[in-house]
């Protein structure tokens, strides 16, 4: 009996590692995508972003949800907008930046303190913060590594060099540092996966 247990638990082991392999794997294909389609992956946001400020919608008139969760949560999917207007660039000490983490973080409080006062069952609670909390922020996300490979345009906001002008400059001078989720995924793999070589005869 002793044994069955424990490959119980080399089971489990086993399978989360496989779920954790496979949602590595699907979030770099969708980093590469993203960065592939910029264009679309903005309307696809925009979109997301439209379809939560609709739920909202929905749980003001057909939920006792309080009002300020609704009304935190619109304010936080118009936070998301202003951030979609540089798309694919990120200004991470921009006011819209800063205001939609600082209402997401705020949307979570209220969540949490909500929910723990009133009882719902646990897959509509994951709905709502699946929905309603993580969907626009996780897209975003996702996308933050996307402007690494775009050309050069004068949409970006803070040049490095101190003339303005000399777009191209600008760009390949950044190019030799990317932060972004497809940067960190190509780290791991190039740091964790054995490399092939080739031989040379």
């Amino acid at each position: 009996m002793w044994f069955l247990y424990l490959l119980s638990w080399l089971g489990i082991v086993i399978q989360i590692s496989f779920i954790i392999l496979s949602v590595a794997a699907g979030l770099y294909y969708i980093a590469e995508l993203i960065e592939e389609y910029t264009v679309f992956t903005c309307k696809v946001i925009r979109i997301l972003i439209l379809v939560t400020m609709a739920v909202y919608g929905g749980l003001f008139l057909f939920e006792d949800f309080p009002a300020s969760m609704i009304l935190s949560g619109l304010v936080s999917q118009v936070m998301h907008f202003w951030v979609l207007r540089t798309f694919p660039f990120f200004d991470l000490t921009s006011l819209p930046f800063i205001g939609a983490v600082g209402f997401v973080i705020f949307d979570h409080y209220l969540a949490f303190r909500y929910f723990s006062s009133v009882y719902y069952p646990f897959s509509q609670v994951l709905a709502y913060f699946t929905i309603c909390l993580w969907l626009v922020p996780f897209a975003f996300f996702v996308s933050l590594s996307a402007n690494e490979n775009i050309l050069p345009t004068m949409a970006e906001t803070r040049p490095l060099n101190a003339d303005e002008s000399d777009v191209v400059t600008n760009y390949f001078s950044r190019r030799s540092k990317r932060y972004g989720l497809l940067s960190f995924f190509n780290y791991a793999k190039e740091s964790i996966l054995p490399q092939r070589v080739k031989k040379s005869f």
